[in-house]
């Protein structure tokens, strides 16, 4: 549901229309490098995806291995190929079973979590203004729906018996293969839908390269009905909401292989978990986020969070029903301290951001009064705005100290595999990648936004991630 639209607004490009003014979202023309960029991630990411499941189904985990193997010519492709599990029924059903129950819970269950959950936010909130001024309402009822299901999973477990928990795993390759067509298939219906159909036309955002449009996305916030929110959705549920899930399938398989569950194991399924209720938890506040403020939906946030997350996000699970690894107590300890140290600093960073942003400035930040940086911007219909930078506080540290926080949990749940091999510790890598990269995205929109105000808030805080060091 799209209400208020607000005049004054910057205007997005229409089919053969003129370019509007205004910086937001992806790019208006794409240059060479975008362009390959956009290519090489079309072209390689499916097989980098591949390759990881590939090399533990077939590999023990290793990486090395099958290139080695190609490389002096013990195998070949097709041999690789053929050994790799096809898509069966079972997966299929299983997989469209999960997906539609996903959507049942998000469209026709309102939240009921807020009315007796103290502090936690819920139930019909309001999203960003977008770019051509409209402002969308959503359902928060993604802590109700990972409760539901978390629920019923346990149930089945301990009472039903409906299915073997280890299902997930057991089905683990058959089930990308339904992945990927999901993934591709609301990719490419939501770019015919943004020219046939579009939710708002003026949210609409062209480039005339087809690669381009495909993976980045055209429409805003694609939309069914009145609130089924293509990008809310997929961003949450069903690949996050099947994080814990695909867990907890990893841990009773390491069970039923090895008679008992190493405290490694454990430490991945509570750190992550951590990380997936605190993103339900605030999924309110999420809609305040980049992913929902700037991006739009297209090939890179629909395959993305179809594929790429639950099937990289979940490789240390994965990793160690190959390979169960006991941690020594000391060792289990300090990775678990890792762990909810970088959770602290990431809840910590956008709790102050939040409360900042809420009051206005009118709060304590430390204990203290904030520290701000006033600054001007004008917006595309040529009228000037105030706005404040916080400089106290975790903000104060570094401009983006909640990304650090992120980083560290993020090594917490590679280390917690020990050093064995290089596979678990890719989750970090691409982390660190991502979020420099975001880190950087971000820079650039605020330094072109708030001009010469920027500099004088990057020297007050000349960090970005790393204290002393970046």
């Amino acid at each position: 549901m799209v209400v208020k639209a607000q005049p004054g607004a910057p205007k997005a490009r229409r089919p053969g229309g003129d370019v509007a003014q205004g910086q937001w979202g992806r790019a208006w023309e794409v240059d060479w490098f975008s362009l390959a960029s956009v290519l090489f991630l079309l072209l390689f990411s499916p097989f980098i995806v591949y390759f990881f499941i590939m090399a533990c189904d077939q590999y023990g985990c290793s990486l090395t291995a099958p290139v080695l193997d190609l490389a002096t010519g013990r195998a070949r492709l097709s041999d690789i190929w053929a050994k790799t599990p096809s898509l069966t029924k079972e997966a299929a059903w299983l997989y469209a079973s999960w997906v539609t129950f996903q959507v049942l819970l998000y469209v026709l269950l309102p939240d009921f979590c807020h009315r007796f959950l103290p502090g936690y936010v819920g139930g019909t909130q309001e999203g960003a203004v977008t770019p051509a001024g409209a402002v969308n309402l959503y359902e928060v009822n993604g802590l109700q729906a990972w409760l539901i299901t978390h629920l019923l999973w346990f149930a089945n477990a301990h009472l039903l018996s409906w299915f073997p928990p280890t299902i997930i795993f057991d089905n683990w390759i058959p089930l990308l293969w339904c992945a990927n067509i999901l993934g591709y298939a609301v990719s490419t219906f939501v770019m015919i839908k943004a020219y046939l159909f579009p939710t708002n036309a003026q949210d609409c955002k062209f480039t005339g390269n087809f690669f381009y449009n495909y993976m980045m996305g055209i429409e805003f916030n694609p939309r069914i009905g009145k609130w089924f929110d293509f990008k809310l959705f997929f961003n949450g549920r069903p690949g996050i909401v099947a994080w814990t899930l695909i867990n907890l399938s990893f841990a009773a398989k390491q069970r039923e292989l090895y008679g008992h569950v190493t405290n490694s194991m454990v430490l991945v399924n509570v750190l992550q978990g951590i990380y997936v209720l605190d993103f339900f938890w605030n999924e309110a506040w999420y809609l305040k986020t980049i992913d929902i403020c700037h991006d739009h939906f297209g090939w890179y946030l629909g395959w993305g969070d179809c594929v790429w997350l639950p099937y990289l996000y979940t490789l240390q699970g994965l990793y160690l029903v190959y390979h169960p690894v006991q941690l020594p107590t000391a060792y289990a300890a300090g990775v678990l301290l890792l762990g909810l140290l970088g959770y602290c600093i990431f809840r910590m960073a956008n709790h102050q951001k939040d409360l900042f942003r809420r009051t206005d400035g009118r709060c304590l930040i430390w204990g203290r009064k904030p520290r701000v940086i006033e600054c001007t911007y004008t917006s595309a219909d040529g009228q000037k705005h105030h706005s404040k930078l916080l400089v106290s506080g975790c903000w104060g540290v570094a401009r983006h100290l909640n990304y650090t926080g992120d980083l560290l949990g993020s090594l917490a749940y590679c280390l917690a595999c020990g050093g064995g091999h290089l596979l678990p510790y890719f989750y970090v890598a691409f982390m660190a990648i991502l979020l420099t990269h975001r880190c950087l995205r971000d820079e650039h929109r605020c330094a072109s936004k708030y001009g010469g105000d920027w500099a004088r808030y990057t020297a007050a805080v000349p960090y970005r991630l790393l204290p002393g060091l970046f």
